[in-house]
């Protein structure tokens, strides 16, 4: 009995070794692979990693070939008959039928890894490449490092690797070692063979009724074992029962294919073809062999078919069985009845576990098997079926305290039933007198299964009761009946004993991970049908079983890789099939909720079918590895974003996102974050630093109003466009302080510079010098013949002939570039200004606090008088320097205008650049070409294709301003009399229209479109003039630069005597501080922006 024990215990630790262990580490290997592949050489890296690991497999399977050989010699040495071998006991009726079933767990595990590794050809691959880098080495040892005399052992330790794991031959090899030695002939023992046979056919008798019936558990992984037992017989015996054969392979007709792990589909009828050819030849003909796969077609089909019709009976059945379980188990009329109900309970649920498990598996496996693709029908039953599977499991867990409470009555209940039928087969044999060694044998037999089954129900005292038994059942100790109803104890103690093992072992989901592209329909599924959302935690529940076996793995540099790679996939298809859908009906929801005063589309529940999305809010976080997935926190979030991003965008809708909001908590109960944004604007625009850095862009992006001091974007991709006013630059200056303002004044300063350098070029050029000398010669020639104004025509000339000199690819002539060019250098003008009102806007909103401005108490005499600390004194210091500074700033304001004139103006009007001093007879063609431009942009905002329309461009009257005041030449420009000129000509053309149409009356049409143009080019030039007009007084047009000169000295004698009379007052009063000028004037040599002549 020890021996046999010892035996069945080291084969259930193997077989429990392979299951956690070698099983996962081939089946995950070359998972976690990149979408992009493996990189160049990974894949023997990956090889080098499963060495160790493929050297411990091959010592699992040495170690299992021993245990096995073992076994067989044991049996075949109490099995032998001959009479020269030694007589340990009679066991002519002893049928050891529980050692048989462990050996064929033991070759159930062979064949499991042989079907694995066959199923690997992601391993075989890489072991292919891992032999080529070997014979790589081989040839240049020294190159990688290697010793040569260690290459020579390597190469045969993977020759042998390959042979033993990797050409499907580990069950072979077991089955055909030499089992004979000197001690023991095993294939000469007639009587073990016969025995053998017997065991076989009896385990077969056992286990055949149940596979594929309601009360089958594990049956079909035993009937693996039998048919590996019914080859190891022919192989050691040589004798092919062809009645048992016949038996082993017409159960294909209920079950074509069994699942011996995760997503391995193993064939009975294949395996016994190869393990038995060619010996079995005549025992079948092809028509048996094609009827197999006709019949698993025909299962596979019979079964997606019926699915659902069973799904619904499961679903019924593990209903009414959670229902007794959660309900407080009535109580029974006595304690054995309460105890049986509860026996009898837990073992319909481990069964139910059982047959639902069994049915996915072989559906889910055989598909994928057989490359036929499931229906989404099929889909959806089958993950219906993975969630009975967990709410079974859960249900036991959640009634954990009953079934703690209730199981040691139960297996006390069941030993003592047990005990009470073995203390009556004793007293049988007792009452017997006649006394023999097999009735002894019998008897001590008997009291060994009393005292095994009288303590603690272990896995080791149930075993060595399980094989005392066998002897013990000899000499009809046990009546029939009585043995049946001692074997049905037993199994029930057997299940009740490792019930949470069996539990485990049945809702087992693991193999979820092969089949996981179910995954998304299941999700699209379950956002359709929301009433259903809870039963997605025993859906992540079954995921989670997919992390033991993927720890396993070995291939790569960390299983927790795979794990994270797993994590991420699950976590993207949740996100992307249900959490983002959810989020946006959500959202729409609630639109449509709070907008339905507007004609929306019809939501007549009984016309549209409506979602309540609240059954997902309301579910508790999901737990996956080892963090837990909110769906109501993820809503809010995505909410509490849309509606902040969306108020940012357009503000005037805060009080409809406010509403959401609230409809959001009452109708779904999230709690939502207030967004904290201002009701009605948030008008910080462009930032004065983004401009400054981009100065060059700027004039050239937008254009000047002079009257309403605001930019206007030019052109925008959006459906609006940009603005900048004061009230944006006076945000930026508060947010940078007024250190800004002369920063920026320096870098226009920069900016012009570059721009009076082109102007200068231009200026330069011959063609434009020599029509410009003309049109003044001419117009000193015959100022009296034409009343002292510069001819209309003559600039129609210089505007039209200047195109004959070329244009740009957009078909601009040099005059429109030089008009642009001016329209920038008034646009940095107007920029300035606006800084400057920016500035002041700044100043009188900070020094609004300041009570009294012409009496500022001074707060450093107050806090000396009061004998204050030195801190306080520093402070009371700084706060009158500021308010000194914000006082000044706001009285005086700094004439950037007049500094950017003066530092540019000795230049301008020096003799090195009296090329220059033509530019007032260029304005008149200038202004005529601006003012023809300016009516085409206004002509394209009525049109379609509003690209170049524009209905403000002072830039250019203010850039005109500022160089007539460079070059002082306002009387020059005014002695041309040019706008008197624009305006006499237009009403000399519009009085000989009229006669015109006085004279023939067909014409009106004609006469009063005529007329039209004539007005609209008469208004632009008018609002030319008044816009020039407004931009001169900027730069005081009404002074020469004689006269200016003239009255600064006036200003310079005033302030020195002024300054001679407070110093004589208040000598002791410490000097303010000036403001540093903001344009550090350039030394008195050329300019390098402006060419010399």
């Amino acid at each position: 009995m020890t021996v046999f024990a010892s035996l069945c215990c080291e084969m259930n630790t193997l077989k429990h070794e392979a299951e956690m262990k070698f099983y996962p580490g081939v089946m995950f290997y070359g998972e976690g692979e990149p979408e992009t592949g493996l990189e160049e050489g990974e894949a023997q890296v990956q090889m080098g990693r499963m060495m160790p690991f493929m050297q411990e497999t091959s010592c699992f399977i040495n170690r299992c070939y021993e245990v096995i050989k073992t076994t067989i010699h044991q049996l075949a040495s109490l099995y032998n008959n001959s009479k020269t071998a030694p007589k340990i006991i009679d066991v002519t009726h002893v049928h050891l039928q529980t050692v048989y079933e462990h050996l064929g767990d033991m070759l159930r595990v062979l064949i499991t890894l042989d079907e694995i590794v066959a199923n690997q050809s992601t391993l075989k691959d890489h072991w292919t490449l891992y032999k080529r880098m070997l014979k790589s080495v081989h040839h240049n040892p020294t190159r990688f490092g290697v010793e040569e005399s260690k290459l020579r052992p390597f190469e045969k330790l993977l020759m042998g690797l390959q042979g033993q794991l990797l050409d499907g031959m580990i069950f072979q090899n077991c089955v055909e070692q030499g089992f004979d030695n000197n001690s023991v002939l095993v294939s000469k023992n007639s009587f073990f063979a016969e025995e053998f046979a017997f065991n076989i056919r009896n385990m077969f008798t056992q286990v055949d009724p149940k596979i594929g019936e309601i009360n089958e558990i594990n049956q079909r992984l035993q009937y693996v074992g039998i048919c590996g037992l019914y080859v190891l017989h022919f192989q050691i015996f040589r004798v092919i029962d062809k009645k048992m054969f016949k038996s082993l392979w017409d159960v294909y007709r209920r079950v074509p294919a069994i699942t011996l792990t995760a997503n391995i589909v193993w064939s009975a009828n294949q395996f016994l073809l190869k393990s038995l050819s060619p010996h079995i030849a005549r025992l079948l003909d092809k028509k048996s062999q094609q009827s197999v796969v006709q019949s698993t077609q025909g299962y596979l089909q019979q079964k997606s078919q019926s699915l659902v019709r069973e799904v619904q009976v499961y679903y019924m059945q593990v209903c009414s069985w959670m229902i007794k379980m959660e309900s407080s188990l009535t109580a029974a009329s006595t304690v054995m009845e309460d105890l049986t109900h509860k026996c009898n309970l837990f073992i319909h649920g481990l069964l139910f576990a059982y047959n639902i498990s069994n049915l996915v598996r072989t559906v889910m496996n055989l598909h994928a098997h057989m490359n036929k693709p499931m229906t989404k029908t099929a889909v959806l039953a089958l993950c219906r079926l993975i969630e009975m599977l967990k709410s079974i499991e859960h249900t036991f867990h959640r009634r954990t305290m009953l079934v703690a409470e209730s199981i040691t009555h139960i297996i006390q209940y069941l030993q003592f039933s047990a005990l009470a039928l073995v203390n009556g087969a004793k007293k049988r044999i007792i009452s017997d007198k006649k006394y023999s060694e097999k009735r002894l044998d019998a008897l001590s037999a008997l009291v060994l299964v009393e005292n095994a089954l009288s303590g603690t129900a272990t896995k080791e005292r149930r075993l060595i009761a399980n094989l005392a038994l066998h002897v013990g059942t000899q000499m009809k100790a046990f009546k029939e009946d009585e043995l049946a109803s001692y074997r049905t104890t037993m199994n029930k103690l057997f299940l009740i004993s490792d019930l949470r093992e069996k539990l485990r072992e049945a809702c087992d989901c693991s193999f979820l991970y092969w089949h996981r592209v179910v995954f998304p329909l299941y999700l699209a599924d379950r956002f359709e049908n929301a009433v259903d959302a809870h039963r997605l935690h025993y859906m992540f529940g079954a995921l989670a079983d997919c992390v033991p076996p993927i720890i396993q793995s070995k291939h790569l540099e960390s299983p927790q890789l795979l794990l994270d790679s797993f994590d991420k996939e699950i976590n993207t298809q949740f996100r992307e099939h249900l959490l983002d859908p959810l989020c946006r009906s959500v959202e729409t929801d609630l639109r449509l909720s709070i907008h339905n005063h507007l004609q929306l589309d019809s939501r007549n529940p009984f016309r549209v079918p409506l979602q309540d999305m609240s059954h997902f809010i309301k579910m508790r976080p999901i737990r996956f590895f080892n963090n837990f997935l909110d769906i109501k926190a993820a809503v809010t979030h995505y909410l509490d974003k849309t509606f902040y991003n969306l108020t940012t965008v357009a503000l005037h809708d805060w009080k409809t996102y406010a509403e959401m909001r609230n409809l959001a908590s009452q109708k779904y109960g999230l709690t939502m974050t207030e967004a904290h944004l201002p009701t009605q604007t948030l008008e910080q625009g462009l930032d004065v630093l983004e401009i400054m850095r981009n100065i060059h862009i700027f004039v050239s992006k937008y254009l000047y109003n002079v009257n309403n001091q605001i930019f206007v974007e030019r052109s925008s991709n959006n459906k609006h466009l940009n603005t900048i006013n004061i009230r944006h630059v006076s945000n930026s200056i508060r947010t940078h302080g007024t250190g800004i303002m002369n920063t920026t004044v320096n870098f226009t300063y920069q900016f012009l510079r570059k721009k009076f350098f082109i102007f200068s070029q231009f200026m330069y050029d011959e063609h434009i010098k020599s029509r410009l000398l003309k049109d003044l010669r001419y117009f000193k020639e015959n100022k009296v013949e034409i009343h002292q104004m510069y001819p209309f025509e003559r600039a129609d000339k210089f505007n039209k002939g200047i195109r004959k000199l070329g244009l740009t690819p957009d078909g601009d002539s040099y005059l429109d570039q030089f008009r642009n060019l001016i329209c920038q250098i008034g646009n940095a003008m107007g920029y300035i200004r606006m800084v400057r009102s920016g500035g002041l806007r700044c100043c009188s909103n900070a020094i609004r606090f300041v009570p009294d401005l012409d009496d500022i108490v001074q707060f450093e005499e107050l806090v000396s008088e009061e004998n204050l600390s030195e801190e306080a004194k520093t402070a009371a210091k700084n706060l009158d320097s500021v308010i000194g500074n914000l006082t000044k700033n706001f009285a005086e304001g700094t004439e950037y205008f007049k500094m950017l004139v003066d530092v540019f103006a000795p230049e301008f009007r020096s003799s090195k650049n009296m090329h220059l001093r033509h530019f007032f007879m260029i304005l008149p063609p200038l202004s005529l070409n601006f003012v023809e431009h300016s009516i085409n942009c206004k002509d394209k905002l009525s049109k379609k294709n509003k690209i170049g329309a524009a209905f403000t461009d002072d830039g250019f009257a203010m850039g005109v301003a500022y160089i007539l005041k460079l070059l002082d030449q306002y009387n020059e420009f005014d002695s041309l009399h040019w706008f008197h000129s624009v305006s006499f000509k237009y009403k000399k053309e519009k009085e000989t229209v009229k006669k015109q149409q006085a004279n023939d009356e067909k014409l009106q049409q004609t006469v009063s479109l005529t007329i039209k143009r004539l007005d609209t080019y008469q208004r632009e030039f008018d609002l030319l003039y008044y816009s020039l007009s407004s931009a001169r007084i900027f730069f005081r047009a009404d002074k020469t630069a004689a006269e200016e000169q003239e009255e600064t000295k006036e200003k310079e004698k005033e302030e020195a005597a002024a300054e001679e009379d407070s110093e004589s007052q208040q000598g002791a009063l410490p000097e303010a501080p000036n403001n540093q000028a903001a344009i550090q004037a350039p030394p008195q040599a050329t300019l390098p922006a402006i060419m010399p002549s």
